[in-house]
């Protein structure tokens, strides 16, 4: 596949700058890949197509106010800092991101409150906008994330979500099942999940199981190469516990349906396959791309939203619907007004 065959024309109009009213008032696209057949649905509805023994794999990742906003010394000039991964817990030393980078070099020290409590200094330089940055805070842990947390912004996507972030987006850009902290980007397909819908689903039989993968920057970095196979994916970290492993296993030998929440509850259980094609506990990173053809191991089901063209998100929805259905699936979704990307509507592939 190439990089070429998964542009599209996506109106401005169509990217969802706000979520829906309520999570699950989300729209519902349903594809079947037995048929081809897709149908239009509302996300509540989706307890439709799940009965006693299914499961529903989630993302627990929780978003942590990724993007602060910080003062050079001397000049006083305004720098973005964009957490991007915490590198050693006791010295506070964090990757990051910095715009403008040309301002910010070595040495320099960038201070994020007036009080000059929570101040940081560059100590090498990564990528040409990466930079590793040590917090030199003298406290307790608590203290140092609370102020992190406080001097935070929501991270939402703004090359894509233009809007200022809102009181509401603390909450709303955030999954009902968030647990551990470390994503600076939501997964979006567990946003439209309400206790109304999980409990309803519970009713029926259908368990929902956790498994963890910190959501990147990677993930959303553009494919910058013609040929998809020279495309190279940022790690991430991801959990796949044991309780987990269990309950997805028995779905599978019972032939259950296993839905997988999202791309990147997808790459986790991906890169977490036994030699019999089993879900296995594992922890560590992935750099795992999937993009057509791939033969995937463990889910049957894939719940997503509508992504962006180009991104290697639609690539793996591609995969697993299969090319050309979901091209038609998205054209569709245009010409019907679906909301695409993270505040979005769904896309139900069985």
């Amino acid at each position: 596949m190439k990089l070429s065959e998964f542009k599209f024309d996506l109106p401005e109009s169509l990217v969802a700058q706000h979520p829906a009213k309520n999570r699950d008032e989300s729209r519902l696209m349903v594809v079947h890949r037995d048929s081809g057949r897709i149908e239009h649905r509302s996300f509540k509805d989706i307890i439709e197509y799940f009965d006693d023994g299914d499961v529903f794999v989630v993302n627990d990742t929780k978003v942590f106010p990724a993007r602060l906003y910080g003062n050079k010394e001397k000049t006083g000039a305004k720098i973005e800092v964009f957490l991007l991964r915490e590198l050693n817990k006791e010295l506070h030393l964090w990757d990051v991101l910095v715009d403008p980078a040309r301002k910010i070099r070595v040495g320099n020290k960038l201070y994020f409150d007036d009080d000059s409590i929570m101040v940081a200094e560059v100590i090498d330089n990564t990528t040409s906008r990466g930079r590793t940055i040590k917090f030199l805070f003298d406290g307790p842990e608590e203290d140092f994330y609370k102020a992190l947390h406080d001097l935070g912004e929501t991270p939402l996507p703004k090359e894509v979500i233009t809007r200022d972030p809102e009181a509401a987006d603390k909450e709303r850009y955030q999954t009902i099942f968030a647990k551990h902290t470390g994503a600076v980007a939501a997964p979006s397909a567990g946003l439209h999940f309400t206790r109304e819908v999980i409990k309803r689903l519970e009713i029926k039989g259908v368990d929902m199981v956790p498994v963890t993968l910190h959501v990147g920057l990677g993930t959303f970095r553009p494919v910058d190469v013609e040929d998809l196979t020279k495309h190279k994916m940022d790690s991430e970290n991801f959990i796949v516990p044991a309780d987990s492993a269990v309950v997805v296993n028995k779905a599978l030998d019972q032939k259950k349906r296993v839905c997988a929440v999202g791309t990147t509850t997808m790459r986790a259980m991906e890169s977490s396959v036994s030699a019999n094609a089993r879900l296995k506990p594992t922890e560590g990173w992935t750099d795992r791309f999937i993009f057509p053809p791939y033969d995937f191991k463990i889910a049957n089901a894939l719940l997503t939203n509508f992504h962006l063209p180009e991104s290697t998100l639609m690539m793996m929805a591609s995969a697993f619907s299969g090319y050309d259905l979901l091209i038609e699936a998205y054209q569709t979704a245009i010409k019907e007004k679906y909301k695409f990307f993270s505040y979005g509507d769904a896309m139900l592939i069985l």
